[in-house]
């Protein structure tokens, strides 16, 4: 990386971030979670929808990622959505987007620990999964740059894996195209259900969003590296799609424990399968990674507001980070580790997020055209699908995600309450 970091006052993020390690960054959340972790529930849910579902899930984050590339070049501050929404829309949307945030994205957290674990010693998954969160809240500490560094070793790895398996799907002898037909199993709801369970792994954009104390030139930064990294994170995952499906059909796809090792096996290429499988453990390591930095940074941005303990929102004075934010995410994430189950976290993460991009998108609206606001339609189709996609997901997700998101809206109303007298 060229340039020198920008200087930083007290209690300020050092701006030494350009846009190739923020797509970076982008790129090793998104691809660590989807591939590896979301094509089988998917295809159970859609059938041989699942490419229609996968459309979907990218017209909703492309609608999203618009959205947030916007607000993120006005507001170029650590906290993501909870800025914008407490700036264009007020302090409880702000408030309210931060909080899903904060609680789905400390689940996926989670979850991706549990994937490192289930690929690299599945019969101590939760013991790896401790560990794992443990080394990276370490990684994140001593500073993003040595993070965005890490990232970038890891993506490069991921992205030769995930090709060796396009490869080898698509030239095995085995490849039917006629496998990527729509059927009549493919119903409307399973593929919304699909679409939601997808977007899971399209998320990792708002990791750039919420660095955006972190770049340089954010203005220029942001808005190019949030729709790069999710333009190349959608052609990788639909070559994935494609080329597993040709080989499994969707039926087989929705069954499979580990679709991607199992194509290669079943493509006759067996012996790529322990390197598909340690690829799976590399991704969801460079997942986690990215996503404790972008819940440290929300939390940060929280705590400066009161909205969260004022004693997270201090700035380490020799590394530039929010050590006391990615030190508490830290130790909550390998918690739910320790006791958590991976389906479960998934859906409870989808349906926080979602809803942190529904006040995104209302937010863009707000925007005026010397704002740089997006056409009228990307807001309105990426707050409505978030809410579809959101209310397509299992009932036990709905449900779970709604008692939290009310939570923490009475924990708002009862601050505002005692403030007040």
């Amino acid at each position: 990386m060229s340039g020198s970091a920008s200087a930083a006052g007290p209690g300020e993020l050092r701006r030494h971030l350009g846009v190739f390690d923020a797509v970076v960054i982008g790129l090793g959340s998104m691809i660590g979670a989807g591939v590896f972790a979301a094509l089988a529930p998917a295809a159970a849910a859609a059938g041989s929808g699942l490419l229609i579902g996968l459309a979907l899930a990218g017209v909703v984050a492309y609608c999203n990622a618009t959205s947030s590339a916007r607000l993120a070049a006005r507001y170029p501050q650590s906290g993501g959505t909870y800025v914008y929404g407490r700036e264009r829309l007020g302090e409880f949307w702000g408030y309210l987007a931060g909080w899903g945030f904060v609680i789905g994205k400390t689940a996926s957290c989670a979850a991706m620990a549990l994937t490192v674990g289930s690929y690299v010693w599945p019969a101590q998954a939760h013991a790896v999964a401790v560990a794992a969160v443990v080394a990276l809240t370490a990684v994140d500490y001593v500073g993003v740059q040595k993070a965005a560094w890490l990232t970038r070793a890891i993506v490069a790895v991921v992205l030769g894996v995930l090709a060796a398996v396009v490869v080898a799907c698509l030239s095995g002898g085995q490849a039917d195209a006629g496998r990527w037909a729509v059927d009549a199993d493919a119903g409307f709801h399973g593929v919304l259900q699909a679409a939601g369970l997808l977007f899971f792994a399209f998320a990792g954009y708002a990791r750039i969003a919420t660095l955006g104390e972190e770049v340089r030139d954010p203005q220029r930064t942001i808005p190019r590296a949030i729709p790069l990294a999710l333009g190349i994170t959608l052609v990788v995952y639909t070559a994935v799609a494609l080329a597993v499906l040709a080989v499994l059909g969707p039926e087989r796809l929705a069954h499979a424990a580990a679709p991607l090792a199992d194509a290669v096996r079943a493509a006759g290429a067996p012996g790529l399968a322990p390197v598909v499988r340690a690829g799976a453990a590399v991704a969801a390591l460079g997942s986690l990674l990215a996503l404790i930095l972008g819940v440290s940074r929300t939390t940060l941005a929280m705590a400066r507001d009161r909205h969260l303990p004022h004693a997270l929102a201090a700035v380490h004075p020799r590394f530039g980070v929010p050590h006391r934010a990615a030190l508490a995410v830290g130790a909550v994430v390998a918690v739910v580790a320790a006791v958590g189950d991976v389906r479960g976290a998934i859906g409870f993460s989808s349906f926080g997020v979602l809803a942190y991009y529904a006040v995104a998108n209302a937010s863009a609206w707000t925007l005026t055209p010397g704002e740089r606001r997006p056409p009228r339609i990307v807001p309105v189709v990426g707050t409505a699908g978030c809410l579809a996609l959101a209310f397509a997901l299992p009932a036990a997700s709905v449900l779970s995600g709604a008692v939290v998101l009310g939570l923490g809206a009475a924990a708002y109303g009862l601050r505002k309450a005692v403030a007040r007298r």
